[in-house]
């Protein structure tokens, strides 16, 4: 089992996570000169991203991508992109490099194709990557009883985003989406899942005892993803 890290308050759960982004993407652009970083949308990372945008770590040598996206130009409110332009990529993060997972293709799996391009020319590896998870045990847009997860989650793939379908019969997703695979996972450098509430900490714990085929946290597990999982009982 997976150690769980526990913080008494929200504030140091976030600067807890921001710092530890801040030191890998640091360390990457003083080793190499160059760093990718990718993480989720959502309400819930925003007060890392507050807070690791105003990092002194070198954001023009620094690309930002996301780990899912809906299939919505950054227009739309369900946009991960706006947070992203929104709360992380402001003060000195503003010099980042974003890369869009989103492109206004044909199809959602050309826009995959695109994405999985643009990301390969970036150097294809994160160095720092941050997770969240949904109640049904989701992380990026690796759903329950969706076609595409077993794909997703397997380990003998190349990195790559792939197209995600809308769920069937009010299943999620509900909208189409854009996620990155397992394997991009494998190849991290650093993988911290957020988490926050009780009823977050008891999905994982069931979640990670789970089908590593069939289940997103127990998937990481088994493949040995260098994962911290990072946890704080307030919501």
């Amino acid at each position: 089992m997976v150690e769980i890290e526990t913080f008494p308050t929200l504030d140091t759960w976030a600067a807890s996570i921001a710092g530890r982004i801040e030191e890998t993407l640091g360390a990457a652009v003083l080793e190499t000169g160059w760093a990718l970083f990718a993480g989720p949308g959502g309400s819930t990372p925003a007060p890392v991203y507050a807070r690791l945008a105003q990092a002194d770590i070198g954001w023009d040598r620094i690309a930002v991508t996301l780990v899912d996206e809906r299939y919505v130009p950054e227009t739309s409110p369900e946009s991960n992109a706006r947070l992203i332009r929104e709360v992380l990529l402001q003060g000195p993060a503003a010099a980042a490099r974003f890369l869009p997972l989103y492109h206004a293709a044909v199809t959602v799996d050309r826009a995959a194709a695109l994405a999985a391009h643009t990301l390969a020319q970036a150097g294809g590896r994160f160095d720092a990557v941050l997770l969240g998870m949904g109640e049904d045990g989701h992380i990026c847009s690796m759903f329950p009883n969706s076609p595409t997860l077993k794909t997703l989650l397997s380990p003998t793939l190349k990195p790559t985003v792939l197209g995600v379908p809308h769920g069937r019969d009010g299943m999620a997703p509900s909208l189409e989406r854009l996620s990155i695979n397992l394997p991009y996972l494998m190849t991290a450098g650093r993988v911290i899942l957020g988490l926050k509430g009780a009823e977050k900490r008891a999905v994982f714990e069931r979640e990670a005892a789970g089908d590593p085929a069939l289940q997103p946290i127990a998937a990481l597990i088994a493949a040995k993803v260098p994962l911290e999982v990072v946890w704080t009982e307030a919501n």
